[in-house]
């Protein structure tokens, strides 16, 4: 912290010794407006980013010799020395060529998914609120500087090391740096020596310590490695990836394969040597087959597919953190989801006010301050608004943390900073003449909210005369609270029935789909805490209402019919919960709701046994959460769940797929979660699961279109060899349509759109194999079919005549190329057709194809086909060539003609039984 300091002009000291004022005077900053931009940017370009130093990156050279480690790299290359020692220096060349080039590839697709990955981890990089030129912005944290004034709440990890210059109720979690596992209690007024120790040091917050509790604003004093972490020499260290358990299941289908192949192709040496083969030729062709047979370019293929379907998933609002939950999105069976914000559009609106015995309707809408006050008909102007509903109004401006403003895009529209619903208490207020930056109350103390309380409290001090206690909540909690309620300026004792009254004037609004807040007050002694809850005046209800999202209802529906049960959470009341449920199909005739009280009186065996009959669940708490999680898996479900603040991590980290609020989520919220929703929008978890499927399907096709390729080279050799045809295709043929067939059409794969019926398909199985025991029988068939077509097409030119072989050879040569790269289009899905899917909807494909096409001519048709081998050119044959090579692609596709007209006609016959 010192070099910090020292370079801004200020003498080494330790920030939580020195004067508040004098640290600030030494940062050159403003507590009120914070740094302007300008000098922010001065600063960030002397100290760098604020992130902690990691592991140089692996160089560029070692990643690419990595590309040739595999075993059977190192035959081959073994098998190009061996023939140029005996003197076949064209072989030996050409082999180290594609070999080479073969490395090439391989370390662009690895390059390419590793800068997708690097730029996913860019987008999931830590948030903080700072204020900048009088100004609360989010900005990234790595931009964070000393001097900034940062705003931190519950749940927020601290992003720099912090002099605390307001506290509310502030606990920390330090255990990173001191291993002490007790939150500590702050004090922004605290005195601390410049000995002490760093768990003593009340008035700091360090990097890479969470916020637990309370609120705070501070003073950056160190960033990067000029914090107590980054002093910490190596305790955060670049991690590898661990490989995901689809990369692994992979790994171990590509060691089986190889056995597999390699028995395979041992026969083919035994067969062509006992026929009297050149050991030589016999050798490298051999080796140039299990070459070919091995897909040794899978897993870099994967990473990739799995990397661009992320990035397209940010697109659609969805950031996945964790490269397994892709799998696990396309088994997701269940998705519960908070109401507020997701599946509704989280712009509150105060539609009615209670104040004593009058009620009050509220005219405008979101959080534009304009409307007015209408009482049985009657328009009220705001300067004849009774005490009641002014006194109603300044306790909702004052206990409240968040901000309206316009936006500067010229359109004059409002946008809330903070929490919707106090928003809509700001809005509300503002329509009846009480802005929220009265300077009559200056605030002194926050007890803030959680979920445990269900309130929110403010101490304010009103400028000449009292210390109140402003406090909101959910109704019943603070009627709780309170002995008195406030009717026409007077406080009068609540008795129990007035009780019930106020609960059930509650009650019918939220009848009527609002969300209903109660405010309540108390007139303090003194301004000295501690501060306690109770005692209070009840001063009225609000009813606001948050209205349904319309791309809601047609997600909810897509999870219908995707075979996924979506479940509403939220701590409204019931009625609310019910009517916006209903408005968005979420409740039929069998499905219950469920509240948190009944969920207190119910234990986990009953809640397991009737989970599947509630859609909803409301007044619930962040604790409920874990226990429907546990119930739900408990009965064999693949479950989301979303969460925002911190006290949702538990049930986040113990669903399968826990999804964090970016906009409204806490930092330990997002960190415990495996995706993060950009907007919030229920809408961007089920495109998450449409793109989570659309991967799977994706990685399933290129998986079996280089397979069925392969077992094509290795059937058709190994045939070959069993009849006793002559050796049929040279070495460097082989390794050549390996390299042009198993390259840039499986990526092209890759790239392939979703299914249009994705989301009609129930979820798949999450343990269902990569590759089936339907799809292997598949993938030998496919294979079968286009070595059964190469081997026709040679032996058509061959038929037995030595002077036809070499002819015979250029003629299989381009069979097998041409009816690979064909076999491609038939691979886009294992459902629909080409003219289903259309030929121009996946255009990486067609450039794939035509490049791959291309160069497969090339080696025919210019001079140096002899470097391949090739001594004849097709000529008459084209025509053969080009029919022979469409076959097994036409037949695919005709099967999936079958298949679609066969299933309905047998879901009809068994339908009538």
């Amino acid at each position: 912290m010192a070099e910090n300091q020292s370079e801004i002009g200020m003498e080494p000291a330790a920030p939580h010794s020195m004067a508040l004022e004098e640290l600030v005077a030494g940062l050159g900053t403003d507590l009120s407006k914070g740094l302007s931009e300008e000098r922010a940017a001065e600063l960030r370009g002397k100290y760098g980013a604020n992130e902690l130093s990691e592991v140089p990156p692996v160089p560029a050279w070692v990643r690419f010799l990595a590309q040739f480690k595999e075993l059977v790299i190192w035959i081959l290359i073994v098998a190009a020395i061996v023939a140029g020692a005996m003197g076949e220096w064209v072989d030996t060349a050409v082999i180290l060529v594609i070999v080479l080039v073969n490395g090439i590839i391989g370390f662009l697709q690895e390059e390419r998914a590793e800068q997708a990955l690097a730029a996913l981890k860019k987008l999931s990089a830590p948030l903080a609120k700072v204020v900048r030129g009088g100004k609360v912005a989010s900005i990234p944290a790595a931009e964070i500087v000393p001097g900034d004034i940062v705003e931190l709440e519950a749940g927020d990890y601290i992003p720099a090391d912090a002099r605390l210059t307001k506290a509310y109720g502030v606990q920390v979690q330090e255990a990173a740096l001191t291993g002490e596992s007790t939150p500590v209690e702050k004090d922004a007024a605290a005195s601390v020596a410049a000995d002490a120790a760093l768990g003593d040091r009340h008035n700091m917050v360090y990097l890479g310590t969470v916020l637990t509790a309370g609120k705070a604003t501070a003073l950056v004093a160190a960033t990067a490695m000029q914090t107590e972490l980054g002093n910490i020499a190596g305790l955060l260290q670049r991690q590898e990836q661990d490989p995901t358990p689809l990369q692994r299941r992979l790994t171990e289908l590509g060691r089986v394969l190889v056995v597999v192949c390699l028995v395979l192709v041992a026969i083919v040496f035994v067969l062509h040597l006992q026929r009297g083969g050149k050991l030589l030729d016999v050798f490298l062709i051999s080796v140039s087959l299990a070459v070919a047979a091995v897909p040794e370019g899978l897993p870099a293929v994967v990473t990739l597919t799995l990397a661009l379907g992320l990035q397209r998933m940010v697109k659609r609002n969805a950031l996945v953190r964790k490269l397994p939950s892709v799998e696990t999105l396309g088994s997701v069976t269940v998705i519960c989801s908070d109401k507020t914000g997701t599946l509704t559009r989280n712009e509150m609106t105060v539609r009615t006010v209670v104040a004593g015995e009058a009620e009050y309707q509220v005219s405008g809408t979101g959080y534009q301050p304009r409307g007015g006050f209408r009482q049985e008909g009657q328009e009220a102007d705001e300067s004849e608004l009774p005490g009641d509903v002014a006194w109603l109004l300044t306790i909702a401006a004052q206990c409240n943390n968040a901000k309206l403003r316009q936006t500067s895009d010229g359109s004059g529209a409002w946008q809330v900073i903070g929490d919707p619903t106090e928003g809509a208490l700001l809005a509300v207020a503002m329509k009846g003449g009480i802005e929220s930056g009265d300077e009559r109350f200056s605030k002194i103390e926050e007890l803030p909210f959680d979920s445990q309380r269900k309130a929110m409290s403010v101490i304010v001090r009103e400028e000449g005369k009292s210390v109140w206690m402003f406090t909101k909540g959910a109704p019943e909690v603070i009627l709780k609270l309170c002995e008195s309620e406030r009717i026409e300026g007077e406080e009068r004792p609540l008795a129990e029935e007035r009780r019930q009254e106020i609960l059930q004037k509650g009650a019918s609004l939220a009848d009527r789909a609002l969300r209903v807040l109660g405010l309540a007050f108390r007139k303090l002694e003194s301004d000295q805490g501690p501060f306690v809850e109770e005692q209070l005046v009840f001063a009225g209800l609000t009813g606001m209402i948050d209205p349904p999202r319309e791309e809601a209802r047609e997600a909810v529906a897509m999870c219908v019919s995707a075979g996924i049960r979506p479940v509403m959470i939220t701590g409204d009341h019931p009625a609310t919960a019910r009517a916006v449920a209903t408005e968005l199909a979420l409740l039929s005739g069998e499905h219950r709701v469920l509240t948190g009280q009944e969920l207190e009186n119910m234990g986990d065996e009953e809640l397991t046994s009737i989970v599947e009959q509630v859609g909803v669940y409301a007044r619930v708490s962040a604790e409920h959460k874990l226990r429907i999680v546990k119930a739900w898996k408990a009965r064999g479900q693949v479950v989301a769940m979303t969460g925002d603040g911190v006290n949702d991590a538990p049930a986040i980290k113990a669903a399968d797929i826990g999804i964090a609020m970016g906009i409204a989520g806490t930092d330990v919220t997002k960190e415990a979660s495996d995706m993060v929703l950009t907007d919030d929008n229920f809408r961007s978890i089920v495109n998450a699961v449409e793109e989570g499927r659309s991967i799977f399907d994706n990685i399933q096709n290129f998986v079996s279109y280089l397979l069925s390729c392969n077992a094509g080279e290795v059937l058709f050799m190994f045939f070959a060899a069993l009849i006793g045809w002559p050796i049929p295709l040279a070495a460097v043929q082989i390794l050549w349509i390996n390299l042009v067939t198993d390259g840039l059409p499986a990526l092209a794969l890759a790239m392939e759109l979703p299914d249009r019926d994705v989301m009609k398909r129930p979820p798949r199985p999450p343990r269902e194999p990569v590759i089936t025991f339907q799809r292997g029988g598949l993938i030998l068939l496919q294979g079968g079919l286009i070595a059964a077509v190469t081997g026709f097409g040679f032996w058509y030119v061959y038929q037995g005549r030595e002077g036809s072989l070499e002819h015979a050879r250029t003629v299989a040569f381009c069979i097998l190329a041409y009816s690979q790269l064909l076999f491609s289009f038939g691979c886009r899905s294992s459902r629909h057709t080409l003219p289903e899917l259309g030929l121009w909807s996946n255009p990486y494909l067609l450039s794939a194809i035509a490049i791959s096409a291309l160069l497969q001519l090339s080696v025919v048709m210019l001079p140096f086909a002899e470097v391949f081998e090739v001594k004849s050119q097709p000529g008459a044959e084209w025509p053969l060539v080009i029919g022979l090579a469409a076959v097994p692609v036409s037949l695919v596709e005709i099967g999936k003609l079958v298949l679609a007209w066969v299933g309905p006609r047998q879901s009809s016959t068994l339908g009538t039984r």
